[in-house]
């Protein structure tokens, strides 16, 4: 008998890894009858099974307000604890509408326990929880004390009784085993291992004209190779280390194309890039205002297109990645047949690389053998070849929707007692 299941987080849009994985699961829950509903502040979902809570959204004037007067800072003023306080009553409100609207008979909580962007948010989903014993999963992918941006704060209460909290009727994932393993060794609280996946089952389709054209469209040749960075333009994301291997193959056909924007980061980071790039004669495109989620036409008459076209077209994957919570466009290169190279980061040292998949590798510089080997990569059609076709298969044992729906059955027959999935 399927089961009304509501999602809580501050955003439910974009191509954030929250908004992506949680449609995931959705949609293994939907193959298998349970309905589900959103519940944030910003959202892209169907507004017929959605609730929209604008103070929900971590930017929400009062809770942006929040965020300025208590990171960064060792004390709080009265005012900022009751408006948190007031806030997370009128949220808490919300929530009880929300479960009472679309008679939900679970919850699952999409990091709004886990990373305090929105604190009154969290305060109310513990009291709410709290009240109620709702059978609850929070679903976690980054926690504060991974961010050194929250490391110093005032709400060092708040924190400790929210995010996440430890109630009875709470049942944990988390993504990786290191975020396991704190979440055990800092709270006590035990969680389920759920890693990122993907639907390998079904294989992503050939390019068709429409992406065939992206590569002309953003000014590559056809005998370019086109090395695409599939990220965000944060330091976190190492893109220095992307310009530095171009620089190093000398060879003017290979072109760096950059998919994401900077974000709310700031652009400081890209401009030093374009000094970078400039100074080592490395050909860099930017194409950002060429990639959503759906493909259409702009306002300038442009194609614009999606990441996967742009994966499609793709000749190499860089992510040199200082710092990864799982690392969603390692699977997305996999899935698409990429060749990649990747920054050793610790996600991926634990969680994927023992399982024998075949990258070109650094430990947080670039080394001869490193762009040897992606020399070879680009020259050996047999050995790219046997390399991605391997990342596949090995992907659809260990990060593919039957993994999945295999992890949610075991959650889920905990609050329910029967199969579910």
């Amino acid at each position: 008998m399927g089961r009304n299941i509501g999602f809580v987080s501050t955003r439910f849009a974009g191509t954030d890894g929250v908004s992506l994985e949680s449609a995931k699961w959705a949609q293994v829950l939907w193959d298998h009858e349970h309905r589900s509903f959103w519940f944030a502040g910003q959202m892209d979902r169907d507004p017929a099974v959605s609730m929209i809570a604008p103070q929900a959204w971590f930017g929400a004037d009062d809770i942006a307000y929040i965020n300025r007067h208590v990171y960064g800072k060792f004390t709080r003023t009265p005012d900022i604890t009751r408006l948190i306080e007031s806030l997370a009553e009128h949220l808490k409100h919300q929530l009880y509408q929300f479960v009472q609207n679309f008679s939900l008979e679970i919850l699952i909580i999409e990091n709004a326990s886990t990373i305090p962007m929105n604190i009154p948010l969290g305060v109310a989903i513990t009291h709410f929880v709290a009240e109620t014993g709702f059978p609850t999963l929070a679903h976690h992918h980054d926690f504060y004390w991974e961010r050194d941006r929250f490391s110093v704060n005032a709400v060092g209460d708040f924190l400790s009784m929210a995010f996440p909290p430890d109630l009875p009727s709470i049942q944990h994932v988390t993504i990786n085993s290191f975020a396991q393993e704190d979440l055990s060794h800092r709270r006590g609280v035990s969680s389920a291992l759920v890693p990122n996946v993907l639907d390998f089952e079904q294989s992503p389709p050939e390019p068709d004209d429409y992406a065939i054209s992206l590569r002309r469209e953003i000014g590559l040749a056809d005998d370019d190779v086109m090395f695409l960075q599939p990220t965000r333009v944060v330091p976190r994301k190492g893109i220095e280390h992307s310009i530095s291997l171009v620089a190093e193959l000398r060879n003017p056909k290979c072109k760096l194309v950059i998919s994401h924007a900077s974000g709310d980061e700031g652009n400081e980071y890209r401009e030093a890039l374009i000094e970078m790039a400039d100074r080592q004669n490395v050909d860099m495109r930017f194409i950002d205002d060429r990639i959503d989620e759906k493909r259409r036409v702009d306002d300038k008459g442009r194609q614009v297109y999606t990441l996967g076209d742009a994966y499609a077209v793709a000749d190499f994957i860089t992510y040199p990645s200082l710092y990864e919570g799982f690392g969603n466009a390692l699977l997305e290169a996999f899935y698409y047949r990429k060749p990649i190279l990747v920054n050793r980061y610790s996600i991926f040292i634990a969680d994927i690389e023992p399982r024998g998949f075949q990258v070109v590798t650094m430990d947080g510089y670039l080394t001869r053998d490193t762009v040897r080997h992606v020399q070879r990569v680009i020259d050996d059609h047999a050995y790219r070849t046997a390399m991605v076709t391997q990342n596949y298969e090995l992907s659809k044992a260990f990060f593919s929707y039957t993994v999945l729906r295999r992890k949610l059955r075991a959650v889920l027959t905990n609050f329910t007692g029967v199969d579910e999935l």
